[in-house]
């Protein structure tokens, strides 16, 4: 067995390399100025979309409609969400100050 620190090393030497070999792979795939496919152009579309509603099933998969809050927090905080992205297109704000309102919510208002 490998002593602590030179098997930590080993791990973070091939952590670097396999972040390097995917950051290299995809321009070695699709460069040469060779046309991107279809495929990939249509993945780029309508994946951000995609992981963004399973995202929202994950965060809100656990919500208890049958609590004291009955989803009100979660409910508002996803509403506020929705309508900063829809007032000022920003994507950190919207998830910034939806987070702040959950927490606000269910620490001093839902207690």
């Amino acid at each position: 067995m490998l002593p602590i620190d030179l098997h930590a090393a080993a791990q973070v030497a091939v952590i670097a390399a396999v972040t390097v070999l995917l950051r290299f792979l995809p321009f070695v795939v699709f460069g040469g100025g060779r046309p991107t496919p279809k495929y990939v152009v249509y993945l780029a579309n309508v994946l951000p979309c995609a992981i963004m509603a399973m995202l929202v099933v994950y965060c809100l998969r656990g919500v208890d409609l049958a609590g004291p809050a009955h989803g009100l927090p979660e409910l508002l905080a996803a509403a506020a969400v929705v309508a900063l992205h829809l007032w000022r297109k920003n994507t950190l704000l919207s998830i910034a100050g939806g987070t702040a309102l959950y927490m606000v919510l269910v620490q001093l208002v839902f207690v």
